[in-house]
């Protein structure tokens, strides 16, 4: 890391491909590879999509940009799925001349659009199937109140597959999410059985058969010691035994079964890099000897690289990359350099006592939804990122310059 530093500056996110493809390794033992659809909105780059398609994964893209990234890095269409709670005319013209494979329909008003556009390849309902994930709720999607999907509820989804039938779209099957930074195992069993009797009234009422059963994605990966996520095989290889089970009970033909992972495959193959500019000191309140001092180490980076902390609490570890070796005594915070309170990356975290100045600072685990979530706040260029692999690194996306900041400017003179 200290290396890596030296040659691309700081900030600078390091990207590890064996990671990648292990990850996706223990999804490919259960489903075939193509059913692996691997969630862009994580990490998208031309690089990652060559990666994945040269594995044989499947990609789900949610906006005209994802599936245009997919495009160049020469992506086979037939193998993306295409998702959103509100797809544009045009991105839908878009994904229709693309050959894309799927679409995932979010409302009544896309199921028309469809028609409209003509769109002849698959279609899978997305259901709400009223699983409230136990995480942080500005990534559950699978409960009632949601803006994605059908719900379950007053036949709702149903309703949704007999319009999807009389539009004759080439209805494939269902797909439920129901959020992100998942542990539990049951809660993906309960959304999956749950589809599976919503499958059979569709059978029982409609004469419709299930082809296809996406059960999206969001298992949780470790970002502290404290994290214990489930093994992404076994969890993999019991969710598909829950789910053929379901239809098999039901007298329904067992469906082929998706999985749409993102953070689990590009979550842990991340690691950002940071250079310590300052180490401020704050004194415990006056009458409260109980509390510590509070320490700030400042970073050359933060928010607008990654806000997840900022957004919705996201925890991380930390640590010293030139100094791995040295004892970690020292409660403090590491902030970023914007002008905001909440530019804090890590509220409480053990770092050497005698952290410093032109230290290198390592969070690992920002693999996913860091660079694809960061943004020019406060006019500061976006860090690159560089991909390590048999101990050669290269850059997949180049570092901002000042010149890339001000391009889409136009002055007034």
């Amino acid at each position: 890391m200290t290396q890596l530093a030296e040659e691309h500056g700081t900030p600078v996110i390091v990207f590890d491909r064996a990671t990648l493809e292990a990850r996706a390794a223990a999804y490919t033992r259960e489903v075939p590879p193509a059913n692996v659809l691997y969630a862009g909105k994580a990490f998208c780059c031309i690089a990652v999509c060559e990666i994945l398609r040269d594995l044989g994964l499947g990609l789900d893209v949610c906006t005209g940009g994802e599936l245009a990234t997919a495009l160049a890095a020469g992506f086979p269409p037939e193998r993306i799925v295409f998702h959103g709670n509100n797809k544009s005319p045009e991105e839908l013209v878009m994904a229709r001349d693309a050959g894309v494979g799927r679409i995932v329909a979010d409302s009544f008003d896309e199921l028309h659009r469809l028609q409209d556009v003509g769109w002849p390849h698959k279609v899978l309902i997305r259901v709400t199937p009223g699983v409230e994930a136990h995480t942080h709720e500005y990534v559950q999607t699978g409960h009632e109140d949601s803006k994605f999907g059908f719900t379950l509820a007053d036949g709702i989804a149903l309703s949704a597959l007999r319009t999807a039938a009389g539009l004759s779209l080439d209805l494939a099957g269902l797909h439920a999410h129901i959020g992100s930074q998942i542990f539990e195992e049951d809660a993906f069993e309960l959304a999956a059985a749950r589809l599976a009797g919503l499958a059979g009234e569709a059978t029982e009422k409609l004469g419709l058969v299930m082809r296809e059963l996406d059960l999206g994605g969001g298992l949780g990966i470790a970002y502290t010691p404290d994290d214990d996520p489930p093994d992404p095989a076994e969890l993999v290889a019991a969710i598909t035994r829950v789910a053929r089970s379901a239809f098999a009970e039901r007298g329904l033909a067992v469906p082929e079964i998706l999985f749409e992972p993102g953070r689990a495959l590009a979550g842990p193959a991340g690691v950002t890099v940071y250079r310590v500019g300052t180490v401020k000191r704050i004194p415990r309140a006056r009458g409260h000897a109980d509390q510590p001092d509070r320490v700030y180490v400042s970073v050359d980076g933060g928010m607008s690289d990654n806000p997840r902390h900022a957004l919705y609490g996201a925890v991380y570890e930390a640590a010293l990359a030139n100094r791995m070796g040295d004892e970690a005594a020292l409660w403090c915070s590491v902030a970023g350099k914007h002008c905001e309170s909440g530019d804090v990356l890590i509220r409480d975290v053990r770092l050497p006592a005698d952290v410093a100045p032109g230290d290198l600072l390592c969070i690992p685990a920002t693999g996913a939804y860091t660079y694809s979530m960061a943004s020019n706040y406060n006019r500061l260029p976006r860090p690159p990122v560089v991909l390590v692999h048999e101990g050669e690194a290269s850059v997949i996306v180049r570092r901002e310059s000042y010149e890339d900041v001000l391009r889409l400017d136009v002055p007034l003179g």
